[in-house]
């Protein structure tokens, strides 16, 4: 940090007497009084930082270039200057993002059942300390959740194996909301989606709030069901995980479906009940 622009943090930072604050920088009191001659580059700058933001990955040279192109009559030594005093030298490589949200802004609300799905992955211990993942998948209209399988490992194509196993009726939904895990991205639940004429919509990095239906889900089911039970080996999971996905189906209030049960607010809505069947793991 030069000495004008010290002297300058002090007298913003602390309020202090220009004698005090010219004396702490070891700056003289007449420098800080004069003027400066220099010709004004606000205009040059701002050029400079819509050039750096339109090309991203040009440095000072190329971007000199472009200015001399345009008819501004500065060499390369004060825009290297410039370059470096605006931070424009600390831009991050931009990367391709292959996977983006399906809108821009706030997500639509569903109206109806199977219309928007999200998805998530929560993670438990069995008691010998050997660590599991249970898939987890709800109804964002109803708050009905169609299957909740625990495993050791789950990948992509076993993601798109257990959702089959609850696909096989008509009722498709149209997306899928998740976030940006390894098996989300991958290319066998890719394939999958594209086969079954299903959108995968993926939330911002570092936003779980716009997947705010798995994430509220996920927080029941560990506090109702896994900080409840200790399970002894990962077919006891399934089997009580699966007892409480039932019981979440059909006996549990929702305080958000004016508290009914999501088969219950399914069938006032549509008039036709889901029949709850346990999903057996394949």
């Amino acid at each position: 940090m030069r000495r004008r622009e010290l002297a300058q943090w002090f007298w913003d930072t602390f309020s202090v007497s220009c004698a005090r604050t010219c004396r702490l920088a070891q700056f003289g009191r007449a420098s800080w009084y004069r003027r400066s001659r220099a010709k004004d580059q606000s205009a040059l700058r701002l050029r400079m930082r819509d050039l750096a933001h339109a090309r991203p990955r040009f440095g000072y040279q190329r971007i000199w270039v472009l200015l001399r192109r345009e008819g501004w009559p500065v060499n390369r030594k004060r825009i290297r200057r410039l370059y470096r005093l605006d931070g424009l030298q600390l831009r991050m490589r931009m990367r391709r993002r292959k996977h983006i949200a399906l809108h821009r802004g706030p997500a639509p609300v569903p109206v109806g059942p199977t219309e928007r799905w999200s998805m998530d992955f929560v993670h438990d211990t069995l008691a010998d300390g050997r660590p599991f993942r249970i898939l987890t998948v709800v109804d964002n209209w109803s708050r009905h959740s169609p299957i909740l399988e625990a495993g050791f490992r789950m990948t992509g194509e076993t993601v798109g194996q257990v959702l089959d196993r609850v696909l096989d009726t008509p009722a498709v939904p149209r997306s899928i909301t998740v976030d940006h895990g390894t098996e989300f991205q991958s290319r066998a639940l890719e394939d999958w989606a594209y086969r079954r004429g299903v959108h995968l919509d993926f939330i911002r990095a570092g936003k779980p709030v716009e997947n705010a239906f798995i994430e509220s889900f996920n927080g029941r089911l560990r506090d109702e069901c896994l900080n409840v039970h200790q399970f002894a080996s990962l077919a006891e999971a399934q089997a009580l995980i699966e007892v409480w996905r039932v019981d979440y189906n059909q006996r549990r209030p929702h305080s958000s479906l004016v508290h009914l049960t999501p088969n219950e607010f399914v069938a006032q809505r549509q008039g036709q009940p889901i029949v709850e069947e346990v999903v057996c793991s394949g």
